[in-house]
């Protein structure tokens, strides 16, 4: 396919890259540092390298190469691009997500002071943290356990479950030590500023991939997480989420009706929904497609490409879903865990992705490194994802190979 369509990419992965290559598009990428590789340099027609995430770097150049490449609109499906994307939308008058809506995704408090403002259902008390008095106030008011975290980050970075005031101490301190910080972890394209008080929500979480087309959201699929309660970091997805139609009804609902009060018109969402005993909470919520591998589990199961959609829908080159898009399979993706040391040899994992039924294994230590203890998504090791027949049969066989299967050995 070739199209005479130019389109300026703020940050990606090598998926979004490819997907936008394969439909004809010129790309014009602008990529972190820290982001850049061979393969991307590869398909684009021209790259800036820059923190995407400072404005005032981001618009002198995106206004010099508007004159130089006449590109038609500006993408981004990755985290630390959605706002830099929304703000030139508004300044070149594109089409698109606004940065008015971007933020309320984006940024957590602002998304709770609209829903709130709104008189929605699906959100629940908060507060920003101004000091450690208001978290012995909130405490106070709404009760214990309550959560603290950070407005603007991702992956459940700096997130803490607050369970009593004997631990409100430990909890400032922790929240000092994050204060001006950026994340640590994989990437620092986010930067700690401010924190979050909520009101605990109950019940198993879920989240819901949809892809909203000028206002008609469809929702592709309910994905069921994989959990410990002891901490925050998600151990696993798997979709079709094994749930009662009339939960998925319930869940559906609210992320269509989510959506609608926050403004998102147009491209992919990942909804973060709690069904518990006040009924569905929207957790957060992100104008991408979700991370953590979904997207290909989407693909695996549905055979609907979310990638290609998103690079492809704002210049129309693709078509619209039809409501209610049924599954031809069954997909999990289970994420590699071991208890905190140094990794002395790790087997298995080529024997792994070499099986058929086997989408991708990968583990990012080495003999030598320091397993941390796991605190949130980044102090994961790798992930196994799978697809079968059956949403059942697709977690028996992610969770044995990636807690048998491949075999990491540990000093403590």
């Amino acid at each position: 396919m070739t199209a005479d369509r130019t389109m300026l990419l703020i940050g990606g992965t090598d998926t979004h890259i490819e997907r936008a290559a394969a439909l004809g598009l010129r790309i014009v990428l602008f990529q972190h540092p820290e982001k850049i590789n061979s393969f991307q340099t590869g398909l684009v027609d021209a790259l800036l390298v820059l923190d995407y995430t400072e404005w005032d770097t981001v618009r002198p150049l995106a206004e010099a190469a508007r004159e130089v490449w006449g590109f038609d609109t500006v993408v981004s499906l990755t985290e630390g691009g959605l706002d830099t994307a929304a703000r030139l939308n508004d300044l070149f008058g594109f089409d698109g997500t606004s940065y008015e809506v971007s933020r309320r995704l984006r940024d957590k408090w602002t998304m709770r002071r609209h829903l709130a403002a709104q008189g929605s259902r699906l959100t629940v008390t908060s507060e920003r943290v101004a000091d450690r008095a208001s978290l012995h106030a909130f405490g106070d008011r709404v009760g214990y356990p309550f959560i603290v975290k950070p407005t603007d980050t991702t992956a459940g970075f700096g997130l803490v479950r607050v369970d009593g005031p004997e631990e409100l101490p430990a909890v400032w301190e922790r929240l000092e030590a994050l204060r001006g910080t950026r994340t640590d972890r994989v990437t620092t394209l986010f930067t700690v500023t401010e924190f979050l008080m909520e009101a605990y929500a109950d019940g198993p979480e879920f989240s819901v991939e949809a892809f909203s087309f000028a206002g008609r959201h469809v929702v592709v699929a309910v994905t069921e997480k994989l959990v410990d309660e002891t901490h925050f970091a998600e151990l696993g997805h798997a979709l079709p989420a094994r749930i009662p139609p009339g939960d998925r009804t319930e869940i559906v609902d609210a992320a269509t009706e989510f959506l609608t009060v926050v403004g998102l018109t147009d491209g992919p969402s990942h909804t973060e929904v709690r069904l518990g005993s006040r009924g569905p909470v929207v957790i957060e919520s992100h104008n991408r497609v979700g991370g953590d591998y979904i997207g290909e589990l989407v693909r695996a199961a549905y055979g609907i490409d979310l990638a290609a959609l998103g690079v492809g829908w704002p210049v129309r080159m693709v078509d619209e879903l039809p409501d209610d898009p049924q599954p031809v399979a069954a997909s999990c993706v289970r994420f590699v865990v071991r208890d905190p040391g140094t990794v002395t040899e790790v087997k298995g994992v080529d024997e792994v992705a070499a099986r058929p039924e086997v989408l991708t294994a990968r583990v990012s230590v080495r003999p030598g490194d320091t397993v941390r203890p796991l605190r949130d998504n980044w102090d994961r090791l790798g992930f196994v994802a799978v697809r079968a027949a059956d949403t059942d049969a697709a977690v028996r066989l992610c969770e044995r190979l990636a807690t048998d299967d491949i075999r990491i050995e540990i000093t403590p």
